[in-house]
């Protein structure tokens, strides 16, 4: 007689998605959403940092928005997983990334033109 390999259900389910349920592997993602959120929590320091400096307007929000890019991308990449994901997810972030940016030059682009400036 032949004998059967069965597999526990979370185990095919672990191997089929590419989860590594050890302890080993539970504890380096800990570790590494640990690191994260100690990285965002410097950047939050940093922006409060900013806003208590007297920078010139365009410096400062020049200043927090690569603070706050630099945070989005943490979030996005290790707690919204999209680091791992498959590049339709980066297509539709790209697309996504141009139409913020034009709903952001357009009305700057017109108070401008209207002006004269």
């Amino acid at each position: 007689m032949t004998e059967h390999h069965v597999e526990e259900p979370h185990a095919a389910a672990a191997e089929h998605h590419g989860h590594d349920d050890s302890p080993e592997a539970i504890k380096r993602e800990t570790r590494r959403y640990l690191m994260v959120f100690f990285a965002l929590a410097c950047l939050t320091a940093i922006t409060v940092g900013i806003a208590y400096q007297h920078f010139e307007p365009p410096i400062a929000i020049a200043a927090a928005l690569i603070v706050a890019s630099i945070k989005a991308f943490l979030v996005a990449g290790y707690f919204m997983h999209l680091l791992s994901e498959r590049k339709l997810i980066y297509a539709v972030l790209a697309i996504t990334v141009f139409f913020f940016a034009m709903l952001l030059w357009a009305p700057w682009n017109h108070h401008y033109d209207y002006f004269g400036r």
